[in-house]
């Protein structure tokens, strides 16, 4: 059987993959996902890249994970391609699922429409802390509130 680590995208964290963890234990697998440094409710938002990548590094080191296959979904693709370079003998597959893969000297802003990076720039630098709002339109949405994100 393998070992999954399942890395979540901007708006999320780590519980996002409950249902999946839930699928892939019940055919005997071993899943994780973890939560990346300033993200979910109540935690610091103000963190880099290299922060957001360390995070996930220390979590697969400290729990001494080896032989993993590393997901990475949306902005967790960003996440997993650096990861990779850091510990990539502990890897066996990346798979990047609806995930950003961006070349060298790019960022993720890079790779979205225009009109999507002057939204997320106006959005950022009304807020106060450089973090946007995004709306949780799921269901029950006025219990969940929005979910942040620092760009």
């Amino acid at each position: 059987m393998s070992t999954f680590v399942l890395v979540h995208g901007a708006w999320h964290e780590g519980s996002a993959w409950n249902e999946a963890i839930e699928q892939l234990e019940a055919k005997g697998h071993q899943a994780f996902a973890p939560t990346i440094a300033g993200h979910g409710k109540g935690v610091n938002k103000n963190v880099n890249h290299a922060q957001c990548t360390q995070s996930i590094v220390d979590y697969i080191v400290d729990k001494d994970l080896s032989d993993i296959v590393l997901l990475g979904h949306s902005f967790g693709g960003t996440i997993i391609a650096k990861v990779a370079e850091v510990i990539g003998d502990r890897i066996r597959r990346l798979i990047f699922f609806n995930a950003f893969v961006l070349n060298d000297g790019e960022s993720l802003r890079d790779n979205i429409p225009p009109d999507s990076q002057a939204l997320f720039d106006n959005l950022a630098r009304e807020s106060g802390d450089r973090t946007i709002m995004i709306p949780d339109f799921s269901q029950n949405s006025e219990k969940r509130g929005s979910k942040t994100a620092k760009i």
